[in-house]
């Protein structure tokens, strides 16, 4: 049976882990407005990169004509995977893995039906997880990462993450002959804390360079350039996947912690209501302990006043 003291402890426990839960929300909370901030700052980059697009490849009709070697490669696939490094987060990396491994499934489907017309087959994913969370669930769906990296713990930590996976994707192209690059991740959404998202960076494909290309010029003036046509598009189409990706990443720190804040208000509810329980229980225990001592001192008084009045 429980105690006053015994419930008093709990009611303390309870307590200082609401106060816990109330500086993790707003640890969340801030962090998610960097992370917004530094995802909406990569927007005018963004218009950036494309008017480098319209510039390099306004000449020339669209881009896959500079990368008519990737046209005679195997469609090998590679696959980035956002997760968490933390708890916390609900069915954050649950989701991401369900997700990769139906884009996998219909990516064999499709092998199969190539192979049989073709005779040739993409082979077997190289997957790269950010997250140690996502990794585990990973392996267990058969998509073990070749590799995995450390989730950033702040905004300046996504270039050096980005700048690793650029290499991992430059070292997949040049020793796997990768030329399918995915990227999985969960972004923010009105009603939604995170949705699974798949971008496709590569190939870039006609449509976009066409795209880029047609887009109308908004000054009167054309940039020119000097340099090599391939290789001026060549590192554009770096910065191209430079911007996608730390894009990808911050809106994944943010839809993490977005799901962390939800997590927490359920945790939170729960602890309000155990304390609740608890609140109860002390003073009813404590009510009933007084209504006893009241009752001793009434009887005591009563036989004492009964013993004069014999």
């Amino acid at each position: 049976m429980n105690t006053l003291e015994h419930l008093r402890a709990k009611i303390e426990t309870a307590t200082d882990m609401q106060s816990v839960v109330k500086t993790m929300k707003t640890l969340a909370a801030v962090s998610i407005r960097q992370y917004e901030r530094a995802a909406d700052a990569l927007a005018q980059y963004n218009q950036t990169v494309e008017m480098g697009f319209q510039i390099v490849l306004r000449d020339t009709g669209h881009g896959d004509l500079l990368f008519a070697a990737d046209a005679h490669r195997a469609t090998r696939t590679g696959a980035i995977v956002f997760g968490t490094d933390q708890g916390m987060c609900g069915q954050f990396n649950e989701r991401i893995a369900t997700t990769v491994l139906a884009a996998h499934e219909r990516s064999v489907a499709d092998e199969n039906r190539s192979r049989s017309h073709s005779g040739q087959g993409s082979g077997a994913w190289k997957v790269l997880a950010v997250g140690t969370r996502v990794e585990g669930h990973l392996k267990e769906i058969g998509l073990a990462p070749e590799r995995t990296l450390s989730i950033p713990a702040s905004v300046s930590e996504i270039t050096p993450l980005v700048q690793d996976l650029l290499l991992a994707v430059q070292h997949w192209r040049e020793q796997s002959e990768i030329s399918r690059l995915l990227v999985f991740y969960n972004r923010r959404s009105v009603g939604a804390a995170s949705l699974p998202n798949q971008l496709v960076l590569l190939p870039i494909g006609a449509e976009r360079y066409r795209r880029w290309s047609q887009q109308r010029w908004q000054s009167s003036s054309l940039p020119t350039f000097t340099i090599d046509r391939r290789r001026l598009l060549s590192c554009i189409v770096r910065q191209y996947l430079f911007v996608s990706l730390y894009r990808s990443c911050a809106e994944s720190l943010s839809s993490e912690n977005a799901s962390r804040i939800a997590a927490m208000q359920v945790a939170e509810r729960s602890i309000q209501d155990r304390l609740d329980d608890l609140t109860r229980a002390f003073n009813q225990i404590r009510q009933t302990a007084i209504t006893e001592e009241l009752l001793d001192v009434v009887s005591g008084f009563e036989a004492l006043s009964g013993g004069e009045n014999f």
